[in-house]
């Protein structure tokens, strides 16, 4: 087909003969309109329209969920959080992202695990050297929610992650687990197998939870790190058994440890209290003994004065002392005391355990 000098002749585009089309079409209606009347309803139609692209506007804000807001490609500075309706610009002149900033999510480092499937290892994620260059198989969760909207939205290009269904642009894919697992290896290689193993897990948390973050915050992601886990940490298969055997002899250490300890603490507090109830005692008897021998010796005292006054005394004192110590020799034992002046002594009812008893000798 060939075209005149200068290219293809351009259409010529004629409003009358548009609007006269467009009163051919609507045959009767636009005979009754006019020409004055269809512009009239072209006009009504485009505001119509308008009205419809601009209703499109509205959205909604749900509890935990942020909004950020694009016009012309260009991003506001401060999102949306306050829940309930909004209006913004509909495409193409702008443009609005809604994400669940508040919801937990959950990234797993080193394994692959479904519910209802075994969790399925992935080695090169999961084996890295310890501070005293042991090989160690870690597995870890990370759990992270969004802290700011734009930079997440906006700051990092990640490639995504088609195996945990992170789309492209979003810094929860390749960017954290890359971060996790070199905030992992760091924290790891600066410890010994031990501390990773058994004795300082909660420190080797915590120290990659701090790395991790700050990695994150260098790079501008807007994700905040709210825990690290570490589900299983473990030796190669190659030496488990003999690394199982280490672990369940410091097990047993550790049992006899603390039952022995157990019983020290049940021991020694019995010990003490049995220790203070007989000094307790012992201070008693101390105390009464002593009040005895003192009571005795004033109460010899006291015989002793008697006795010293006459000979009379004497006499009387001797006698007394004579009779109580009869009554101590024969406890139990039915007495008569007779004087040696009587002549004679009737015992009515005789019975065999009666013991005449001597007043003491003549004088």
């Amino acid at each position: 087909m060939a075209f005149p000098q200068g290219g293809p002749r351009q259409p010529e585009f004629d409003l009358e003969q548009i609007l006269g089309r467009i009163k051919d079409a609507l045959g009767p209606i636009g005979q009754k309109l006019g020409s004055g009347g269809i512009g009239l309803l072209i006009t009504g139609v485009v505001a119509l329209i308008l009205v419809i692209w601009l209703a499109t506007g509205v959205y909604t804000i749900s509890p935990g969920e942020q909004a950020a807001l694009r016009l012309f490609g260009e991003v506001r500075d401060a999102p949306v959080s306050e829940t309930g309706l909004h209006w913004w610009w509909p495409g193409p002149v702008g443009s609005k992202d809604t994400v669940l900033t508040s919801e937990t999510r959950s990234m797993q480092l080193g394994f692959r695990g479904q519910q209802g499937v075994a969790d399925a290892a992935v080695p090169v994620e999961a084996l890295m050297i310890s501070g005293d260059l042991n090989i160690v198989d870690v597995r870890m969760v990370v759990q992270y929610n969004i802290s700011n909207i734009i930079d997440f939205l906006f700051r990092v290009d990640d490639p995504g992650e088609l195996v945990r269904n992170i789309e492209p642009g979003d810094p929860d894919g390749r960017t954290l687990k890359d971060a996790s697992e070199a905030a992992l290896r760091l924290v790891v290689g600066q410890r010994s197998i031990d501390d990773v193993l058994t004795q300082k897990r909660e420190e080797v948390q915590t120290a990659t939870k701090d790395k991790l973050q700050q990695i994150l915050d260098s790079y501008g992601t807007g994700i905040n790190i709210l825990n690290i886990q570490l589900q299983d940490v473990k030796a190669p298969e190659e030496v488990r058994d003999a690394f199982d055997d280490v672990l369940r002899a410091r097990q047993e250490k550790d049992t006899k440890v603390n039952q022995a300890r157990s019983f020290e603490n049940d021991i020694i507090p019995r010990a003490q209290g049995d220790a203070q109830r007989i000094i307790r005692e012992a201070e008693a008897f101390k105390a009464a003994r002593v009040a005895r021998a003192e009571g005795e010796a004033e109460r010899f005292s006291a015989v002793l004065n008697e006795y010293s006054k006459s000979e009379s005394s004497k006499n009387v004192t001797r006698q007394r002392l004579y009779l109580e110590a009869m009554e101590d020799i024969l406890p139990g034992i039915n007495k008569i005391i007779v004087s040696p002046e009587a002549e004679s002594v009737l015992i009515l009812g005789g019975q065999g355990n009666i013991t005449p008893i001597p007043v003491g000798p003549r004088p």
